[in-house]
């Protein structure tokens, strides 16, 4: 197994069976694109300012669902400049307990550690607002965002079979896989 220290914008992989040996130096994606992440300020929206509809609906291609979660939760946004680039919404869904929805970030942004980013601070957030656990759902074709929520501490608690087919009136492919089933998430705080 490896473990990664991030060091002036260079990644070395470090061995743990053999601390301290470098193995290889990669150069930090976010310095070869030039995206400063240090720029990335995310502050929860105003309730006069219109809510990011086109990355929502990335996360969620249903409006009228992801008009409900807004109604129903607090919509947080990640702002490079005075662009929005990143949203995330977290719902109260029973006494001690927070859902994140809609995690959502500009798709030449994504791979670049932002995305991570906004994931600890809703588990921050969620903290702060005297939460005791937070949990998500996401579907069962998105790869790359199970592997994202696991890296953060999420632990995987169920499947909700064939909840996109009930709830969706068209079918959703991603990475070539038909979105069925709903993977249920959950994190202690």
């Amino acid at each position: 197994m490896e473990a990664d220290r991030q060091m002036d914008h260079e990644t070395y992989h470090t061995s743990k069976t053999e601390p301290g040996r470098k193995v290889r130096k990669v150069k930090d994606a976010n310095a070869a694109q030039g995206i400063d992440t240090k720029r990335i300020h995310i502050r929860l929206l105003k309730d006069v300012e219109p809510p990011p509809m086109t990355l929502l609906l990335m996360a969620d291609p249903s409006e009228k669902l992801v008009r409900g979660y807004i109604e129903r939760g607090n919509c947080w946004v990640a702002e490079m400049g005075d662009e929005t680039v990143g949203v995330y919404v977290l719902i109260e869904t029973r006494p001690e307990t927070v859902e994140l929805v809609n995690v959502a970030l500009r798709e030449d942004l994504q791979g670049n550690g932002i995305g991570k980013r906004l994931v600890l601070h809703a588990v921050e957030a969620a903290r702060e607002a005297g939460f005791r656990t937070i949990e998500l759902g996401t579907g069962n074709s998105s790869i790359g965002q199970l592997a994202l929520y696991q890296k953060c501490g999420f632990r995987i608690i169920g499947v909700d079979i064939d909840f996109f087919v009930r709830h969706y009136d068209h079918p959703i492919f991603e990475n070539g896989i038909q979105c069925r089933d709903m993977i249920r998430l959950r994190r202690d705080l």
